[in-house]
């Protein structure tokens, strides 16, 4: 990329954004200086950060005795010490919220899903050098994902394991409609949504599940191409069969379908049988997937027959949609504060009332069995 082109692209994505004090403190540490000059444009002090950079982990170690970070945003290619070398001596002396940067194919994509399970509290994708169209959009999510990260409990992690963009809801992508109330004869089906810290919170939701359960659909905030790889991950420890939802697919007993990163997902009914939808669209409540995307779909298609769930995750996204299907007559649960990573997203459906019960994390699989296999009347 010519210097003429770099300006540009720093440019146009250093948008102004809210100032002040409380600036949160970034390290980027990654040998690439194009991804450490194009990360700390975007996470400028107008966005509310200050951000150092590193070349590799040992230049960040000093670096962090100076300038002690909030989060660290880690690459896991790099020389002299590879992220995840520097990932696991964070964790067990000096656990520090960590976001993985990592590319989109091959065996990065595993390895980033095994960072998680390390302690990593999320992983975001590089950015697309010089793809205009694509920087307002990477910008709100990495904001997004960087401020989560600095709210998150990592003792939480530890325990599983042992304005800038136009706020769109539901309506860009799925219309509402009026939902018959009262009992209806349909499958049952459960709809799951999640983000910053419900990589490892679904795995203790999935891996109790029996091979007998309804279809469960979930929303996981996470990028495009790592989705799958998140799926198999699930599939190889849990009874029932879990994969990436795609276009078309039939939503059967015993199986869980984890939306794709950067698409939508949406539940059609066709006489008894559920269908997904998987489609383009705008970020809905800042993001895609979107979970209030999923729940406004579910409540139109399942009513009184579908059993949602909103776990831990910082934002509202899931909130209204939750109302949504409480009001369809759905069983609802929230994730308490106590046992989430990020109260946010539980904390906001639980203030519009959106929730019939809120759960410990440990409680809502056999609340979710429950109101499969027996809905109250």
């Amino acid at each position: 990329m010519s210097s003429h082109k770099h300006q540009e692209f720093i440019e146009a994505i250093a948008t102004p954004g809210e100032g002040g004090a409380g600036l949160l403190n970034v390290l980027v540490v990654d040998d690439s200086a194009i991804v450490r000059q194009v990360l700390a444009a975007v996470l400028s002090e107008k966005r509310g950060f200050r951000v150092t950079v590193a070349a590799d982990p040992i230049i960040a170690m000093d670096k962090m005795k100076k300038f002690p970070p909030d989060v660290i945003l880690l690459d896991l290619e790099m020389p002299r010490m590879d992220g995840m070398t520097f990932l696991e001596k964070l964790m067990s002396q000096n656990p520090i919220p960590v976001v993985v940067c990592s590319g989109l194919t091959g065996p990065r994509t595993e390895e980033a899903i095994r960072a998680l399970e390390i302690g990593a509290v999320d992983l975001i994708t590089k950015p697309k050098v010089g793809i205009r169209g694509f920087l307002e959009e990477s910008a709100v999510l990495l904001e997004d994902t960087v401020k989560a990260a600095a709210k998150a409990k990592l003792n939480k992690f530890r325990m599983l394991r042992g304005k800038s963009a136009k706020y769109n809801s539901a309506d860009v992508v799925i219309p509402p409609v009026a939902v018959p109330s009262g009992p209806q004869q349909r499958e049952k089906i459960v709809a799951i949504g999640a983000s910053t810290g419900g990589t490892e919170a679904l795995l203790q939701i999935l891996e109790q599940m029996p091979e007998d359960c309804p279809g469960i659909v979930t929303v996981q905030h996470m990028p495009e191409g790592f989705t799958a790889a998140f799926a198999k991950r699930l599939n190889g420890v849990c009874r029932i069969e879990v994969k990436e939802a795609a276009d078309g697919d039939k939503v059967v007993p015993g199986r869980a379908y984890i939306a794709p990163g950067n698409r939508h997902t949406i539940v059609r009914r066709i006489g008894p049988t559920y269908f997904l939808e998987v489609r383009e669209g705008p970020l809905v409540s800042r993001h895609r997937p979107s979970v209030n995307v999923l729940f406004r779909s579910v409540a139109q298609a399942a009513g009184s027959s579908a059993v949602g769930i909103l776990m831990t995750g910082m934002g509202d996204d899931g909130a209204d949609g939750l109302l949504e299907m409480k009001q369809a007559d759905a069983f609802t649960v929230a994730q308490d504060e106590a046992s989430c990573v990020v109260f946010g997203m539980p904390r906001e459906a639980i203030l519009r009332g959106a929730a019939e019960e809120i759960l410990s994390l440990s409680k809502i699989p056999s609340a979710i069995l429950r109101n499969s296999f027996a809905r109250k009347p």
